[in-house]
């Protein structure tokens, strides 16, 4: 499979991010693994209104990249999330999620809730 050309795009689609229960309990036990360093890097940073809290602006990457949401694995593949730099690899019927989401990471789910 072809990979997006996420560089240099500094998390411009990476929100908003909608997230299951099972997913919150995934970061939770990503960030609590995480270096205090490393996290307070990341925490602290100033991203673009509406980008994911776990964006590393500094690095142009995802931050929990391992406990990543599905939906952000599965962006840029399906019809309904295309990527806007490489929308041909969107090749698959739209995306629905199995899972009923609890709500969004940066509005409902911020750096506290994961404190």
């Amino acid at each position: 499979m072809e990979k997006l050309p996420c560089e240099g795009c500094k998390g411009m689609c990476c929100g908003p991010v909608p997230v299951t229960e099972q997913e919150l309990k995934k970061i939770k036990k990503k960030i609590k693994s995480m270096p205090l360093k490393k996290r307070l890097e990341l925490e602290n940073q100033n991203r673009y209104y509406g980008t994911c809290i776990f964006y590393d602006l500094d690095n142009d990457k995802c931050g929990i990249y391992e406990a990543r949401p599905e939906i952000c694995r599965v962006f840029g593949y399906h019809k309904n999330l295309s990527c806007f730099r490489k929308p041909e690899l969107a090749t698959k019927d739209n995306w629905n999620a199995k899972e009923k989401h609890v709500g969004i990471l940066s509005l409902d789910f911020t750096w506290k809730y994961f404190k």
